[in-house]
């Protein structure tokens, strides 16, 4: 009687536990002797996390996973703490001499850059001013300026302060020069936290900034724009712009999107006709990894119809776990994971994901506000930056549901890995090449940990992420 209840017992247990193993095996085709282009910079991040004031102790956490570049937009929170990055912090008086050195404040940007320079990141610099999400009270900065000529004069003179040296300056020769952000936020210009003025003002903003800038520092720079904030409305109406995506239902929301994508056609317009200098477009989105590569695939399609294929694409902000619940989960890791990976076979150049922020936000992914220590998210980046050391990318096939890899190689081969994201259900993944790899995982409770997996064949659990290496870390 008692080996029968056993027996049972057991057999039931063996078919609970067939019962949540996966149903077929994804097989992930890595084949290092096939290059597939670089590994690019989509492990950047937004504003870099400072604490307090002028503290910049923290910026070594970046540095030890490799962030190339931190894009310089609502530095510091609300105005950038009136002393970073904006030009209105950086030049307080607009009707002052712009030529003159002494009308320049730039005591704390300069620390701000030095700090990111000695710590090897590339300061992304956006020229502009930060969000004003309190518009409603007042808005004081988000204006168009009331001199474009000499806003664009101002914004040279801040370029050379930082790559020429000039007024007690330095030679860093920062690349990318963002001329201002999210424009056309919203369809009433009265009620938009970043612009009050009008398409066309904008437009004219841009091209006349653009071209005075490549006048004086040609090729030296990258200059571009103007961080667009989605491209939703190819959802909405797929057939109009030429997308074959499932065709959404119109909401409230519609409205605002479709005033977002015409600004962004009128302004493909306008600097077609103007010709326009674009080294690179910037845009954002805060949607799932499907939707921004859809939207990353319709933007590389219009650069290339107006004339602007050779243009760069930055989606310089995102973050699709921008909830304060999520952070630190292996939810938000695997996701973080999952966009890095899949715009890495996108024709998007760089990501600065946001933020890497310290204060208390839905936005601040990479640490936790209260004990200033990085979560599974910033785990998730230092994966990343095992390939994006390596430098090669090589073949990597995958098509699991909800999985993403992305493999490479050390220019002479000698080290390789693959990094694996599973945002879908529990997967049996098979790599049959793989030999001689050692395995690290990252979730809520394991830290790019070295685990025991058989490389070649092994069970990867939903919202997990797994960095396999033929070398030792």
């Amino acid at each position: 009687m008692n080996k029968l209840i056993f027996g049972v017992a057991v057999w039931a247990s063996f078919l609970a536990a067939r019962a949540t193993e996966p149903a077929a095996t994804v097989t992930v085709g890595v084949e290092f002797g096939v290059t597939n282009g670089i590994v690019k910079p989509v492990n950047g991040v937004g504003q870099p996390p400072i604490l307090g004031w002028n503290n910049f102790s923290m910026f070594h956490y970046l540095k030890e996973i490799g962030v190339p570049y931190s894009r310089l937009h609502d530095v510091g929170g609300a105005f950038g703490k009136n002393v970073y990055v904006d030009i209105p912090n950086l030049f307080r008086d607009f009707d002052a001499d712009e030529n003159d050195p002494a009308n320049y404040d730039f005591a704390f940007t300069d620390q701000l850059m030095k700090a990111l320079v000695e710590n090897g990141i590339e300061p992304y610099f956006r020229l502009g001013v930060t969000i004003e999400n309190q518009f409603m009270v007042r808005a004081y900065r988000i204006h168009p300026p009331k001199d474009f000529a000499k806003w664009a004069r101002i914004c040279e003179h801040i370029i050379r302060h930082y790559n020429e040296g000039w007024a007690n300056g330095f030679h860093y020769g920062i690349t990318y020069w963002e001329i201002w952000n999210e424009p056309e936020t919203c369809e009433f210009p009265a009620v938009n936290e970043m612009w009050t003025g009008t398409p066309e003002q904008y437009y004219e903003l841009y091209d006349l900034t653009a071209k005075h800038l490549k006048q004086c520092f040609g090729d030296s720079i990258k200059v571009g724009g103007y961080a667009s904030t989605s491209f939703r409305a190819i959802y909405y109406e797929p057939e109009l712009y030429g997308m074959d995506l499932a065709r959404e239902e119109m909401d409230r929301s519609y409205h605002v999107a479709k005033y977002r994508m015409d600004f962004f056609l009128g302004f493909m317009e306008y600097i077609r006709a103007h010709a326009s200098p674009l080294d690179f477009f910037s845009w954002h989105s805060y949607v799932d990894v499907e939707k921004t590569c859809a939207y990353a695939r319709f933007l590389h399609k219009t650069l290339k119809e107006y004339g602007y294929g050779n243009a760069e694409t930055h989606l310089n902000e995102w973050n699709n776990a921008f909830d304060r619940l999520l952070i630190g989960t292996s939810y938000a890791s695997a996701q973080a994971a999952a966009m890095m990976l899949a715009q890495q076979n996108e024709e998007t150049s760089l990501l600065c994901y946001y933020d890497a922020r310290l204060q208390l936000s839905s936005y601040g992914g990479l640490f936790n506000c209260q004990t200033k220590k990085p979560v599974s998210t910033y785990f998730a980046f230092q994966a990343f930056n095992e390939l994006y050391r390596l430098g090669t990318q090589v073949k990597c096939d995958v098509n699991g549901e909800g999985l993403f890899a992305v493999a490479a190689k050390e220019e002479d081969g000698a080290k390789k890995a693959v990094l694996i994201s599973n945002c879908g259900e529990d997967q049996e993944i098979c790599l049959p090449r793989l030999i001689g790899f050692s395995a690290y995982l990252v979730d809520q409770d394991h830290a790019l940990d070295l685990v025991t997996v058989n490389a070649n064949r092994f069970v990867l659990k939903k919202d997990r992420v797994l960095l396999l290496t033929n070398y030792t870390r």
